[in-house]
């Protein structure tokens, strides 16, 4: 199956060198280029893509705004962030948008296309220094409200363990070896944890944890 790739970036050299990673996939196609983040908007109605590559400063809507709406549409793509700095002050923002991946422009290309299909695949791309900006994001934010708590209500004591590993920014690898079971276990678990709490990903399951306070900073 061909995954359908859009691009939004205002940069038109950049859009040119994401467009030539992409197309040099056999199993990858470009179908469409935005400038900034309203025809970005456009270009996923208009095309419907399994996956966008999202620039975050972006002229008209910002990139950040064009996910929140792209994602609350039906059957939306998953969105890839992309930015200059590793930790860039929006990041966060962008992620609890709706974004399943983050990546940096200077990624070498085997890295975003290792990106595009993991996302693609329905799973998230959550770089351990992402984890620590949101660590750092909600260890600033007051006490979480006792009716997001509830939400957790519903997992048993190992799901909201290895919900608490996630948003560690731990693998599924690393979570079998620290909770001592096979990581075929833990795929269960997950798949268990964004099924009960409606989560599109390790991302929303991530966010959630430290909202809900499960995972202290």
């Amino acid at each position: 199956m061909t995954i359908r790739v859009a691009i939004a970036d205002d940069q038109g050299l950049v859009r040119a060198g994401f467009r030539m990673i992409v197309s040099s996939q056999p199993d990858m196609e470009v179908v469409g280029e935005a400038g900034d983040g309203q025809a970005a908007i456009d270009v996923v109605r208009r095309e419907k893509p399994d996956v966008i590559l999202m620039d975050i400063r972006m002229p008209r809507v910002d990139g950040i705004a064009a996910t929140r709406t792209i994602t609350g549409t039906e059957s939306p793509p998953r969105v890839v962030i992309l930015t200059t700095y590793e930790l860039d002050e929006y990041v966060f923002d962008a992620l609890a948008a709706g974004a399943s991946a983050f990546l940096l422009k200077a990624a070498p290309p085997e890295e975003l296309i290792h990106a595009i299909r993991v996302v693609a695949a329905g799973d998230a791309l959550l770089a351990p220094s992402v984890t620590k900006r949101l660590i750092e994001e909600f260890a600033k934010r007051p006490k979480p409200a006792t009716s997001k708590a509830k939400q957790l209500e519903g997992l048993t004591e190992r799901e909201r363990d290895v919900l608490t590993e996630l948003a560690r920014g731990f693998t599924n690898a690393e979570i079998a070896a620290r909770l001592h079971v096979a990581e075929t276990t833990v795929k269960t678990h997950v798949a268990h944890v964004l099924d009960k709490l409606d989560l599109r990903d390790r991302v929303q399951a991530v966010i959630l944890a430290y909202e809900t306070g499960l995972a202290g900073a």
